[in-house]
This record gives structure tokens, sequence and C-alpha cells, in this order.
């Protein structure tokens, strides 16, 4: 069998038998077929790599067996000096993404019995985690201020911030969120996050209120929690799927008040993630509750705040220890 044919077979894998979701699938699928088209590039220009070529070999493709170090040598330094569109190189951790998804191709492979490298033999590149943005909280209360409450698109905005500070949610649960999936009077959901893991969602009384002011503006009947006001609001589809709010929608939104209030960091839906779980820390929160509430399934994507809240810690050691004299 031919790279191409087992690379949809892995990715097929990967949603049925391991039940990763359809955009980690897509993810994977889109860094094998750079692999393939790479590796293609350089066993044109140096055949010797290719086993047992014969003349019915299909040389468009290759096959795992034509897989060795030296092709990986070639693929990371070529990875390594590949441009983006915008001209820039590909960052550490998206170089890292190609060789963690090669990686689990090549397990899938020794699964089948399907000779091929030995997966051990992909070293991943140590990769320095962006430092963590996020917003204190009289930033987050700026931003709130800038909001006009006077309209629903106002009192829809500040729904949306208020539930991203307030629950920790992803930009990609939150638009996905229907009326009837929010119980505000227990203040407390599920959403479904990344792997299909479902976890639970409490929310603030201040948050709870202002989903209740921006549905009771509202006048229709649509399922959508959030809704796109500049969409044609005369299409008839019951669903209101039309008129969901985007992700890309809700950024601008975040982006648009942060701007207003002054704020010169870089804000995203996710800064306001950050500040969930950064304010659950420094208010006493432990690491293992805040990894649950945040739906990370390994606590060392959660310690990536506790260097943020060292200063924090520092002091309280400054207020509470009295230094001996």
């Amino acid at each position: 069998m031919y790279i191409t044919e087992l690379i949809g077979d892995f990715i097929e894998s990967l949603e049925i038998e391991s039940g990763r979701s359809k955009k980690t699938a897509e993810n994977y699928e889109r860094y094998l077929l750079r692999f393939r088209d790479i590796a293609l590039e350089i066993l044109d220009q140096d055949p010797t790599h290719r086993q047992n070529i014969n003349p019915d070999e299909d040389l468009s493709d290759f096959r795992p067996a034509d897989i060795d170090q030296e092709l990986i040598r070639k693929f990371r330094l070529r990875l390594n000096r590949l441009e983006t569109d915008h001209g820039e190189n590909l960052e550490a951790i998206t170089q890292a993404y190609h060789l963690i998804a090669l990686r689990g191709f090549l397990k899938y492979l020794a699964k089948r019995g399907i000779k091929s490298l030995d997966p051990s033999l992909i070293e991943l590149p140590r990769v320095t985690r962006k430092q963590v943005t996020f917003l204190h909280y009289d930033e987050v209360e700026r931003l709130l201020n800038e909001i006009d409450l006077s309209t629903e698109t106002g009192l829809r905005d500040r729904a949306i911030i208020e539930l991203l500070f307030s629950g920790g949610l992803r930009v990609s649960e939150i638009v996905k969120l229907n009326r009837d999936s929010i119980n505000l009077e227990r203040r407390e959901f599920m959403v479904r996050g990344k792997g299909n893991k479902d976890r639970p969602i409490f929310i603030s009384e201040a948050a709870a209120n202002r989903i209740s002011d921006y549905l009771a503006a509202r006048t229709d009947a649509l399922v959508p929690l959030f809704l796109n006001n500049s969409k044609n609001q005369s299409t008839p589809n019951t669903s209101g799927d039309y008129r969901r709010l985007t992700t890309r929608s809700v950024e601008r939104i975040v982006q648009k008040y942060a701007k207003l209030a002054g704020i010169t960091k870089h804000v995203s839906p996710h800064t306001l993630r950050h500040s969930f779980a950064t304010d659950l820390l420094m208010n006493g929160a432990d690491l293992r509750s805040v990894q649950a509430m945040l739906g990370h399934s390994d606590i060392s994507t959660t310690q990536i705040y506790t260097h943020v809240t060292d200063p924090h810690l520092k002091e309280i050691h400054d207020k509470f220890h009295s230094e001996t004299e």
C-alpha cells in the first residue's frame, strides 16, 4: 500500500477508533499530506531512499518502507525553512505538531504490522510555550464598562464576555451553545469540548443575569444562544443556524471592546479563558480543580498558569511570613 491511502485510513481511525474530534483529524491530515508532498520532492531528488523499485512502481507516491531517518532529517530541514503565505517561517510549535502527527501515523502502521520507521526514532523538538496573556480583574471591568447596554447587540456582547470570563469556555464551545444549553437558575451546564469530552461549566450570578437580559430583549424563537444581528432576519430557517455567531465574530467583539477600554495587550476570547484560570488560582483554587474546569486532559497543560501566579505567591509570602530579627 502507498502512503496516501494509508494516511486516509489513519485519519478515519482517529475519528472512529480513537474518538478524536473532526478538527483534530483535519489537522493531522493536513500535516501528514504536507509530509507526503515534501517527502516526494526529496525522493525525486534522491531516489536511493526508495525500497525495491520496480518498473511498475508508482513514483507519484511512495511506500511506508521508504521512510527512514535520513528522509525524516531532510523533511525536518525543509519544514524549518518552509514559509507561510505571509513570508514567515513556521513556528516551532507548528513544526512539532507535524512530527507528532507523523509519529502517530508510524505507530498506526506498526500496529497494523506494516514495515516502516520505528516511531520512537521521531524526536520532538523542545518547544518554549508563549507566555500566557491574561487580564486583571480591573481590566475585565474596564472592558465590560465599554459596552452599551441600551441595544440588543450590546446586551449580547456583554453576555458573551461575561460568559467567557465566568465560565472559562473556549470560543468554539460558546458559539455552539443553544438557548436550552444553559440552566440560568442553577447557573451550571455541560459542554462538550476537545476530544468530545463533557465537562461542567459554572457561571456567576452576574453572567446569568446578563444572558437573561439578552434573551429577554430578543423577539425571535431561534435555537442558537448568540445570534449575528447583521444577518438577514427574514430567512426561513427554524433552527436559526444561519444566524449563529461564528468564532471570528466573537473574536472581533472581544477585540473591539478591549481597544475601546484602552487595553494595549492583544486580547482574544482565549485571553478571557486564561484570565478565568488565573483569577481562580490567585484566589486560592487548587490546580486539579482548575484543570477540571478548563477541561485539560493533562495537568501539565494547566501548569502553564503557575508561573503567572508566582508573583502573587511572593506577595503572600512577603505579607504573611515574618522574618526573624
